[in-house]
């Protein structure tokens, strides 16, 4: 049974917290992405400073009965499909149920056609994002390659499309 779940909406004091979180993210997605830190030890914030103030975007910080455990950056809200721009769950709430619970939760608060990207080389992700497509939308979901702008040397992202 996965711990209590909270989904609580990012607001502008949050802003230091999701960014020391954003560090373990890109940390973790190093791996797969290639992304090295700065001479100041610090990853780029990327697309994280875009979710601060634009309508169309929004975040979550994820709380368990635990403690603080990852976030979730949602954007496409005013278009035809949500996408889920970023994911995260620290380590130490993996494998718990807690990634699956927030995902499902949050499709949920959010429901119509939603657009979910992810890298093929992260077999642990895409284990992850298939198994929340399958228990939110069945059979009724596909799966696309799509490529990364901006960025022809990497192999295209998978992009899951369902409807919650």
């Amino acid at each position: 049974m996965p711990p209590a779940l909270t989904l609580a909406p990012i607001l502008a004091d949050d802003r230091p917290v999701v960014e020391r979180l954003w560090q373990l993210y890109s940390h973790d997605l190093s791996e797969f992405r290639g992304a090295m830190p700065t001479d100041e030890g610090v990853y780029s914030s990327g697309r994280l400073p875009l979710y601060y103030n634009d309508p169309d975007r929004c975040g979550y910080l994820i709380h368990t009965d635990s403690g603080l455990a990852g976030f979730a950056l949602v954007r496409g809200l005013s278009g035809e499909a949500r996408v889920m721009g970023e994911f995260f769950v620290v380590r130490a709430a993996r494998r718990q149920h807690v990634g699956h619970a927030a995902a499902t939760e949050l499709l949920s608060r959010h429901p119509g056609r939603w657009e979910i990207p992810f890298q093929e080389a992260n077999p642990a992700a895409a284990r992850f994002w298939r198994r929340v497509a399958t228990a939110v939308a069945g059979s009724a979901w596909k799966d696309e390659l799509r490529p990364i702008p901006g960025k022809p040397d990497l192999p295209p992202d998978t992009w899951l499309l369902l409807a919650a």
